[in-house]
């Protein structure tokens, strides 16, 4: 990957300071307009701390934004999971607050944190393959999934060091708890053979058999949409067919495919997909031809083998959200349609790559719609 110099760095500083006092002068008067060049930013609150989960945080545009999130999420994750950081609530509250509302007043303090000097320090940094004056939707993406890569990573690193009670830098299955209500449960129990938390996924994740899972190795066991593990991808397709066979013959006939799977595949081939648009009878003809196309041996149902093929659209990866983002970014700021984005179309529309951390309130009374 190439690296833009600092001459080149120079040289977009130089412009975009031409462009940021263009733009000044020649902004419409309209209060709608000059309110969406104010608007405040907010960090989230509440974090979720799940092994699975559906959908997916947006993902922090600028890396500082991703840092400051980080450290709230890690104290909120430690005051979750180590005894020693919960202490009495009023003691615990006053402090977190201030942190929060500091954190807060720091992003909104233009002498601290400048939206549009962020954007001229970001985009050398994004416009790299090739170096041309434009961001590109690939660019993008992959400036995405490596800020997306990093928070796994991280969370990662954090789970892991709570697994790892001998501190060996491996997890065992024996050091690995299940979650609280799986003990607390009896066979019969909804959720209970869904087993992400079951050894046969721990097995599935461990890609060299020493029984023991390194840190790549439990990152996949935490994100497998993620891993090229091919035992973990199996344990995937073996895990969808478990979920839905509802005759419990171990494979899934064309009712067990319709209901569930051929939907998430039409969701994720078309990210403008509505189901309220079709009918069962209307979907059926298309989700027969995908049924046949899969069922290789022709018997007439899918076995986990042959789920292969779909398996990372029932799974999406962070690449496909992280390009999801990029289509979204550019759609809104793309005001000339070229499919890329100019370091003056950046500038015009700051508050697009930092729309993720509006509150609804804000995308009410603005009507920016907020990427989820």
């Amino acid at each position: 990957m190439v690296k833009p110099s600092s001459s080149v760095v120079i040289i977009y500083t130089a412009v975009a300071l031409l462009l940021i006092f263009l733009i000044s002068q020649n902004r419409p008067t309209n209060p709608q307009n000059h309110n969406r060049h104010h608007r405040r930013l907010k960090l989230r609150s509440n974090f979720t701390f799940k092994a699975t989960q559906k959908g997916h945080d947006p993902i922090p545009f600028d890396p500082i934004i991703a840092s400051i999130e980080r450290k709230r999420e890690d104290k909120q994750w430690e005051k979750k999971h180590y005894k020693e950081f919960e202490g009495a609530p009023g003691e615990e509250a006053q402090p977190e607050w201030e942190d929060f509302m500091n954190a807060e007043d720091y992003l909104n303090d233009e002498e601290r944190f400048n939206v549009t000097e962020r954007l001229v320090v970001l985009f050398p940094k994004i416009d790299v393959d090739p170096v041309d004056g434009y961001v590109t939707e690939l660019e993008l993406t992959e400036w995405n999934l490596r800020s997306a890569e990093k928070e796994v990573m991280h969370r990662t690193e954090r789970d892991m060091e709570s697994h790892d009670k001998n501190r060996d830098g491996l997890v065992s299955f024996k050091e690995y708890e299940p979650p609280t209500w799986v003990s607390n449960s009896d066979n019969g129990s909804f959720g209970y053979d869904m087993g992400w938390w079951k050894e046969e996924h721990f097995n599935a994740s461990d890609a060299d058999g020493d029984g023991y899972l390194n840190k790549t190795e439990f990152n996949d066991f935490l994100h497998p949409a993620d891993s090229s593990n091919p035992k973990l991808i199996k344990w995937l397709c073996r895990e969808e067919v478990r979920e839905r066979d509802t005759d419990k013959d171990g494979k899934l006939n064309f009712k067990e495919f319709f209901h569930g799977l051929f939907d998430l595949v039409r969701t994720y081939d078309d990210e403008d997909h509505n189901s309220s648009h079709h009918s069962n009878a209307a979907m059926e003809r298309p989700a027969q031809t995908m049924f046949s196309q899969l069922d290789k041996d022709g018997d007439g149902l899918l076995s986990d083998e042959e789920l292969l093929p779909i398996i990372g659209k029932l799974h999406p990866s962070e690449r496909y959200y992280a390009k999801q983002q990029a289509d979204y970014i550019i759609s809104q700021a793309d005001a000339d349609k070229d499919g890329r984005l100019s370091l003056a179309e950046m500038i015009e529309n700051p508050y697009v790559f930092y729309s993720a951390i509006f509150t609804d309130e804000d995308e009410y009374e603005y009507g920016h719609d907020e990427f989820r």
